[in-house]
């Protein structure tokens, strides 16, 4: 046997051997992966399996073919092995590796310059009180009085035992004429102290713009509100005696008096 003819048998033996090793499904190209997918570098060479979503080295970055290394699913000593679907699968790298590290370069600093979404705290509503608790609105004697009627209207119209009727009232009947009596009785006591909370509230209010008027009396009080040029232009004015000239005194402002003839 020639030394070609030997070669091309190995050559051949090779290919099988290669092609009995490489898995039967369409190659997996690079560029489908994000960049934090897969590491280019030459030591250390490898990707994200989309089968079992763990790390798996490359084989042959180097060379004309590019494999996953065979490699089981689960945890070793804990899970049963298990061949991944993924292993020997071919692999594409149609991206070169300084536009997959510049990738990679700007996805960290873009991640890093992000801020953490910051919570803010509300304080929770108070709990609304039950109805047992909550205190009814205050009822007028009109009103009583309404109420009144209208239950002893409705309640003669039905035909029921114990209904209001005459001079007898049933229990619902009994309980308003009571609230009725009571208002009509505390009418006049209520309406004194609302009179006298009037009274108090109009003479503290009275009280506390006289002593404002009086704080606010002066010149320089009132400069000093009205701000510190009002209070420098307040502190420049003289009193001036008769017949000298004021200090404004310009071009434009005649000194002596001005006769008008027609």
């Amino acid at each position: 046997m020639s030394a070609s003819t030997s070669e091309r048998t190995a050559r051949l033996r090779r290919s099988r051997t290669r092609s009995r090793n490489v898995n039967g499904r369409p190659a997996l190209a690079i560029s489908t992966l994000k960049p934090h997918q897969y590491d280019l570098r030459p030591a250390c060479a490898s990707l994200i399996c989309p089968d079992c979503k763990t790390w798996v080295p490359i084989t042959g970055v180097q060379a004309k073919v590019q494999k996953l290394v065979p490699h089981d699913t689960g945890r070793a000593g804990k899970v049963p092995a298990i061949r991944c679907q993924g292993s020997n699968r071919l692999v594409t790298v149609d991206v070169a590796f300084e536009k997959w590290q510049r990738r990679l370069e700007e996805g960290g600093a873009e991640s890093a310059g992000r801020r953490s979404a910051r919570r803010h705290s509300k304080p929770l509503p108070a709990p609304v009180k039950p109805v047992t608790q909550m205190s009814p609105a205050s009822m007028s004697v009109s009103d009583a009085l309404a109420a009144y009627r209208d239950h002893l209207r409705k309640c003669r119209a039905r035909n029921v035992a114990g209904r209001c009727g005459g001079t007898h009232r049933c229990a619902e009947g009994t309980r308003l004429a009571a609230l009725y009596a009571e208002l009509k009785r505390t009418q006049p006591l209520r309406q004194h102290e609302a009179r006298v909370d009037a009274l108090l509230a109009r003479c503290r209010s009275t009280t506390a713009w006289s002593k404002h008027s009086e704080a606010t009396a002066s010149l320089k009080a009132t400069a000093k509100r009205g701000g510190t040029a009002v209070e420098e232009a307040n502190n420049s004015c003289k009193h001036r005696s008769p017949g000298t000239v004021s200090d404004y005194r310009g071009p434009q402002v005649p000194t002596q008096p001005i006769r008008i003839t027609a």
